[in-house]
């Protein structure tokens, strides 16, 4: 079984809307303005891009990422990574050509397929909703948070507020940095 990883950044009361710089939201781009840039406390982003074996994203997420992420430097190594998108709307022909393979799922089922499958972890970047579907369907497997030292109120959350048994989670690994930034990574306890 594939290890699904959600990765984000959050604010202290848990945002995750806009923090590069989407357009719509009151705060956006707070996660590049909002803090002092340390190299250090981003450590963990490019290590993601070394173990992870495939990407999975919702198609706000796709819609966001794809016409910027495939040119830039930074993200070199999703280029040529397998890229899965959960959408209902999205049909193969609103899929960029210049992003490598990309195969579009239709629902959670098709998810739990994928996680079944050989290979190594998938990460999950973005996709605030389908983030609370897969934690209520019981298919995240780990956290990799970088925590901001910021309040920003309405916002799209990571985490789901559905009525649900409490989920416990283990800390595996965490650091504080010098603005405030930290990091929590959190595996979930079955």
């Amino acid at each position: 079984m594939r290890t699904l990883i959600s990765t984000a950044f959050i604010s202290l009361d848990g945002v995750v809307e806009a923090p590069g710089g989407e357009p719509g939201y009151r705060n956006s781009g707070w996660a590049v303005n909002g803090v002092d840039f340390l190299p250090e406390a981003y450590e963990i982003k490019g290590r993601e891009q070394k173990e992870a074996t495939a990407m999975l994203m919702g198609r706000v997420s796709y819609e966001a990422f794809s016409p910027v992420w495939p040119d830039m430097e930074d993200f070199a190594d999703y280029k040529v990574m397998p890229k899965y998108v959960v959408s209902t709307t999205l049909t193969e022909g609103d899929l960029v050509s210049n992003w490598g393979e990309t195969t579009v799922l239709r629902s959670l089922d098709d998810v739990a397929a994928l996680k079944r499958t050989e290979g190594g972890p998938i990460i999950v970047h973005g996709s605030a909703t389908l983030n609370r579907s897969l934690a209520d369907a019981d298919l995240i497997d780990r956290y990799h948070l970088l925590v901001f030292p910021l309040l920003l109120g309405a916002g799209k959350r990571l985490f789901s507020d559905a009525d649900r048994d409490t989920r416990k989670l283990e800390l595996v690994e965490h650091e504080a940095y010098a603005n405030g930034l930290q990091k929590h990574v959190f595996d979930v306890v079955r």
